[in-house]
């Protein structure tokens, strides 16, 4: 989203907008995040029953799910650079670098999967990622390559994390939400 471009949707925080339950997880989201405010939360917040029912699904994505942390965030900065989603990037590039994924890897993440110095796991990721939010399915033969690396859970969950990514940046985009830092 540009700068220059309003948000859609207010992306406040305020108890009357968005109900004291949603205004606490908003504000301490902020905290997490350490920025004044984060704003995807303060949007989803103004509806109220969606933002209950993301956050467990989101959150078990993110945090308890079976993929390796680099590899989940191999997969999102890959969906961002995709969707062209400026915040999902803006994001996941400071949790990614804390999960381990340098700027250096993460410059091959968005050069793609013939970049030199990717893993051969990180290939077959990328590649995934990219059949299924282009293709919207994935080749047998990416299939292959990429269940050597994953067992079948992971596999299922690779699937949603990737799908569920490509539904936040479409979110993000369309309601314009603005970024949470000023890089």
């Amino acid at each position: 989203m540009s700068s220059a471009e309003p948000a859609r949707i207010p992306v406040t925080r305020g108890v009357r907008d968005v109900g004291l339950i949603n205004a606490v997880i908003c504000a301490v989201g902020a905290r997490g995040i350490r920025a004044p405010e984060f704003h995807l939360f303060n949007a989803l917040a103004r509806s109220r029953s969606t933002m209950w029912t993301y956050l467990p699904f989101a959150g078990s994505l993110l945090y308890w799910g079976r993929l390796p942390k680099r590899d989940t965030e191999l997969v999102i900065l890959r969906v961002g650079h995709l969707r062209q989603s400026e915040y999902e990037l803006q994001q996941h590039r400071r949790l990614a670098r804390s999960r381990g994924l340098d700027n250096q890897t993460q410059a091959r993440i968005f050069e793609g999967p013939d970049a030199e110095g990717l893993t051969d796991r990180q290939r077959a990721l990328i590649r995934a990622t990219d059949e299924f939010i282009t293709d919207r399915t994935v080749s047998d033969d990416t299939w292959s390559q990429l269940s050597e690396h994953l067992n079948n859970h992971q596999l299922i969950e690779f699937c949603f994390l990737a799908g569920h990514y490509d539904m936040v940046a479409a979110t993000l985009n369309t309601l314009r939400v603005p970024l949470d830092f000023p890089d």
